[in-house]
């Protein structure tokens, strides 16, 4: 794979894993003189890009892309409720709460206890 076709992203990840190999002394995949590795002061990334844009490193890259899939959307079928049969079940249901719910009192005081009556375990 040629070091034009990989995106920015790739390109330095690639010459950062090999300047980190670099860096760590691995041996040198391109001949490079001593007077040109004193020019660009041994620097490990200098290096691992002279090595990418020369081809030399054997590094490739997996794009795994999505399937391209052409199917037709397709509107999930909604029955169509009209507004008298949605206000009888309206209704009903608020019947049924009518029937099954219970009142709640309010509380009383005398039924509240005070924090500096409750024992140790209860607080």
């Amino acid at each position: 794979m040629n070091s034009q076709e990989f995106t920015k992203y790739e390109r330095a990840r690639i010459l950062g894993a090999r300047a980190l190999q670099i860096a760590m002394n691995a041996p040198l995949l391109i001949k490079i003189s001593n007077e040109d590795l004193e020019k660009i002061n041994f620097d490990a990334l200098k290096i691992a890009e002279v090595e990418l844009n020369s081809n030399i490193l054997p590094i490739s890259i997996n794009k795994p892309m999505p399937k391209k899939k052409v199917a037709a959307l397709k509107r999930p079928k909604v029955a169509k409720i009209s507004d008298s049969s949605k206000e009888d079940s309206e209704a009903e249901l608020e019947k049924e709460i009518i029937e099954e719910g219970e009142i709640m009192e309010l509380a009383k005081p005398e039924d509240e206890m005070d924090e500096e009556n409750l024992g140790p375990e209860e607080q």
